[in-house]
């Protein structure tokens, strides 16, 4: 029975566990990182706050290109939708039956400047008018050709413009975050040489801030990639119209020229 008793008070000799699980458990929540919450969930700005300088200066180069495209987006979607009303407005009093000379008066007379296609019909107009007394009827045309294809050129590059930065940035901006995340990712196994013991509860803070900038650079990329398809698509539509309008007002004009 001796050695059954000796058994017995072992047994009894381990009951201080529960308090060295108590103390193990405060020690860790001591150490756990600020940007991790009690709740198992991450703390973004706190990630954002406690990354290194270098992460920091690409995620606010990120967040300066993420807010200068959303700015482009929504002024290419008022400039481009303006465009297409333009058009559709001047194709319905073109084809109407009103005389060119009345709309060219329309489109000269008024304190403003015009824009899109009438614009096109403007230039081509005023210098098949300039050309009337030129006997050679196919110089007549080519210059009023050539007037309007001054004009579409210059409409097109206006509808165009800024689309190449939504292009850079939606190419650009995965690479500039992942480069932010491998700087983030060096620092944090460089800071592993003063550890004696090394755990991932002391990588994984490092990386996570190293990951938001991989991140940003997505929510940068994603926005700006899929606005310049729309507005390319957009743009080029305008120009296959505006190039149709040019062919058609060619045909009208070369009607108006006198046979010999």
């Amino acid at each position: 029975m001796t050695p059954m008793l000796s058994l017995m008070q072992a047994a009894t000799a381990v009951e201080p566990l529960p308090e060295e699980a108590a103390s193990a458990s405060t020690n860790l929540a001591a150490t756990l990182p600020p940007a991790i919450t009690s709740d198992g969930g991450l703390d973004i700005l706190q990630l954002i706050l406690h990354a290194s300088l270098p992460v920091q200066l690409v995620m606010l180069l990120l967040l300066f290109a993420s807010i200068a495209s959303w700015v482009i987006i929504f002024r290419k979607t008022k400039v481009l939708n303006r465009a297409e009303r333009e058009a559709e407005t001047f194709e319905e009093r073109f084809w109407s039956g009103t005389e060119l000379s009345k709309l060219y008066a329309g489109a000269t007379s008024r304190n403003r400047d015009t824009g899109g296609m009438e614009s096109i019909f403007e230039s081509g107009f005023r210098e098949f008018s300039r050309q009337r007394r030129v006997a050679d009827t196919r110089m007549q045309l080519e210059t009023a050709q050539r007037g309007m294809r001054v004009a579409s050129a210059r409409e097109l590059d206006g509808l165009e413009r800024n689309l190449e930065f939504l292009a850079n940035v939606g190419s650009i901006a995965p690479y500039v975050g992942l480069f932010g995340t491998v700087w983030g990712i060096m620092i944090s196994f460089q800071g592993l040489a003063n550890v004696t013991e090394a755990t991932i509860a002391s990588v994984a803070p490092g990386i996570s801030e190293a990951l938001i900038a991989t991140a940003m650079g997505l929510f940068a990329a994603i926005p700006a990639v899929w606005a310049y398809n729309r507005f390319a698509t957009k743009v080029e539509r305008i120009a296959v119209r505006y190039d149709a309008f040019s062919e058609e007002f060619s045909s009208i004009l070369e009607r108006q020229v006198p046979q010999e």
